[in-house]
């Protein structure tokens, strides 16, 4: 359990108390959803609220505090991928990384990405659209072998520019070995670009260990931040890649001398971020990370293995109950699909919304996604809704 974690943060009576005091939905509800849209924690609502306060008393006077709370947030994110604050961008969402890094590439007629089948519909779009320019798409069937890695790399060939998957999938959670694939693109010479909304902020991810050349995720899931502002990491080998389509003042080395004596594109991340920031957004997200920061990622991924781990034990104990998720460990996340003869997932999802548990459909299971902070009774309970509910 989290508590058994984090004692050398703070004691029991502590650690209920603040989180209790973070998420009121603890007590409230049976929130199984994060997968989907996060509740925000109480410092993202604190965060937005001192913002909105400080422009109504002040306007923009504060800005100089605003690009350090940026640098700040920066810096924050970096640490939680094992990076440099110069690899980070702030984009509007998962799926503008996307397409940046598909817009971004100098294609050839005959070149082909490698990707998943049944990737989140972002991770598609953008490279299925550009087989008007002759790039082959080949999709993968990941759950039809036991080395879905394999089946990856063995789609790969000379010709291949990019390997880009979710590494968590969407909707059954199964996690792919980043590390694997990565030191494969590497050697290669292909872009390994992630997915990386279903893990970040959920499990430990290390852009640098996993080869990582570019990565996007939104913060409105896992990070418990708000819709409208996503994360984008691009490595320096990356950067040098990636062409630019999209132009604007902010993307300069130097975009608050005004008078842009120099239009040169900065070399950080930053060149990817063309006009002006979501203020309120980085406030947001900077408050909801406060609570990983006091807690630690690796605390926080302990308890949400744990809280797979428990479901799918209890799942598994009840008659008539398939798991949709993978068995093994380490293929879990924090995404747990199930599904039961006695009603189709739609059903269930409405018994289980009148007794206060909130899940979501997805495909032909139903899938849940709780957080770390609900480990222990929580999980319990859902268990036990569930069962009264099949």
């Amino acid at each position: 359990m989290l508590e058994d974690r984090i004692i050398s943060v703070m004691d029991r009576t502590e650690l209920d108390a603040y989180l209790d005091q973070q998420f009121p939905t603890r007590r409230e509800m049976l929130y199984a959803n994060h997968a989907a849209i996060s509740p925000w924690p109480r410092a993202a609502r604190d965060a937005v609220e001192g913002f909105a306060r400080e422009n109504v008393e002040r306007g923009p006077m504060g800005v100089s505090q605003w690009l350090l709370r940026e640098s700040r947030l920066r810096r924050t994110i970096a640490g939680f991928l094992n990076t440099d604050e110069d690899d980070v961008a702030f984009l509007q969402n998962t799926s503008e990384g996307i397409n940046l890094v598909a817009a971004g590439i100098d294609w050839q007629a005959g070149d082909n990405v490698v990707t998943a089948c049944g990737e989140y519909v972002s991770n598609r779009l953008p490279w299925l659209a550009l087989a008007g320019r002759g790039v082959k798409i080949r999709e993968v069937d990941i759950r039809a072998t036991a080395d879905p890695e394999a089946a990856l790399l063995n789609a790969m060939d000379a010709r291949s520019r990019v390997l880009t998957v979710s590494s968590v999938q969407w909707n059954d959670g199964l996690r792919l070995d980043l590390e694997r694939l990565g030191k494969t693109c590497k050697d290669s010479d292909a872009l390994f670009f992630v997915d990386a909304i279903q893990q970040f902020c959920a499990l430990q991810l290390d852009v640098r260990a996993c080869h990582i050349d570019a990565l996007s995720a939104g913060s409105h899931k896992w990070q418990m931040g708000p819709e409208g502002i996503g994360v984008f990491y691009a490595s320096p080998a990356a950067r040098d890649t990636l062409q630019l389509h999209r132009h604007g003042w902010r993307m300069l080395e130097q975009p608050y001398q005004f008078d842009h004596r120099s239009l040169d594109a900065a070399q950080s991340a930053r060149r990817f971020e063309i006009g002006s920031p979501n203020t309120l957004g980085q406030a947001a997200l900077a408050g909801a990370l406060s609570v990983f920061e006091k807690l630690g990622i690796e605390t926080t991924e302990s308890s949400v293995l744990a809280n797979t781990d428990q479901l799918s034990s209890g799942l598994s104990s009840i008659p008539g109950v398939r798991l949709h998720s993978p068995h093994e460990s380490r293929r879990r996340s924090g995404i747990v699909a199930f599904s039961s003869g006695s009603a189709t997932p739609a059903q269930l999802r409405s018994r289980l919304s009148r007794k206060g548990l909130f899940a979501a459909v997805r495909g032909d299971a139903l899938r849940l996604s709780p957080h770390f902070y609900q480990a222990g009774e929580n999980i319990e309970k859902m268990l036990g809704v569930i069962e009264d509910c099949i």
